[in-house]
């Protein structure tokens, strides 16, 4: 639209030559503003069609799946789900949302793989690490992570196209085990010193807090503490090497 508008304008001023040289400048300004355009396309198709109720509820519905894996409901995981969307939203828009999730946890069976189909079209893959990461912490807030809730866990990751070395690294965060830092930086016990520096440099920048600045401060929050857990599990890496 721009190469035709300043190739008249040209033309008025200065003629024929002002003409060529007012579509050149023009066709410039197109190709940027197009160029924007689809940046920022790109960077809310993602997230912008799903409301802020669509999200609450799915993540609630997920929430749920968490606290039954184990045939019991944890007065405790209520409690930290309950705190999270206080925090995230307020009070009372919490409790109306909590309404809602109750009637999902005690009455209604929920689609793990329905719920995760729709989210893994609708949110970035580094909002789906801060959901993985947050169904562990719910599974955490008793002090202890049973065995189904972490395979209620494994089954939403796959839902959600959560690849199986990601899912590991987060899982690792909450079963502190001998090769526990290896697994968080994605790498075997056996690897290299360059291997190392490069696995840290891969996985400070997968887990960086401003992955998920569009999200609310409380998933932000979680992302400071995977961010914390990698840094954790380099500077133990590096001193149980020697790595200076």
């Amino acid at each position: 639209m721009f190469k035709w508008i300043t190739a008249f304008a040209g033309y008025a001023f200065f003629n024929f030559p002002g003409a060529i040289l007012g579509f050149i400048i023009g066709s410039l300004i197109d190709a940027v503003t197009g160029k924007n355009s689809a940046t920022i396309k790109q960077v809310f198709s993602n997230e912008t069609t799903v409301s802020p109720g669509d999200f609450e509820l799915n993540l609630l519905s997920l929430c749920s799946i968490v606290i039954k894996a184990d045939g019991k409901v944890n007065q405790t995981e209520l409690d930290y789900v309950r705190q999270y969307f206080v925090n995230a939203y307020g009070k009372e828009r919490a409790n109306a949302t909590f309404r809602t999730f109750n009637d999902v946890i005690k009455k209604r069976e929920v689609s793990a793989q329905r719920i995760c189909l729709y989210l893994s079209h609708k949110t970035r893959y580094a909002s789906r690490l801060q959901i993985v990461h947050f169904l562990f912490g719910i599974a955490n807030a008793d002090g202890h992570v049973s065995s189904a809730e972490a395979e209620e866990i494994r089954k939403i990751a796959g839902f959600l196209r959560i690849s199986a070395n990601d899912f590991e690294s987060i899982k690792a965060m909450f079963f502190k085990t001998e090769d526990h830092a290896y697994k968080i930086l994605e790498i075997d016990k056996n690897a290299s010193e360059a291997e190392i520096k490069k696995a840290f440099r891969t996985m400070a920048k997968k887990y960086h807090p401003d992955k998920v600045q569009h999200l609310d401060p409380v998933h932000i929050k979680g992302a400071e503490e995977k961010f914390r857990q990698v840094q954790m599990a380099y500077d133990q890496i590096r001193k149980e090497r020697g790595i200076k």
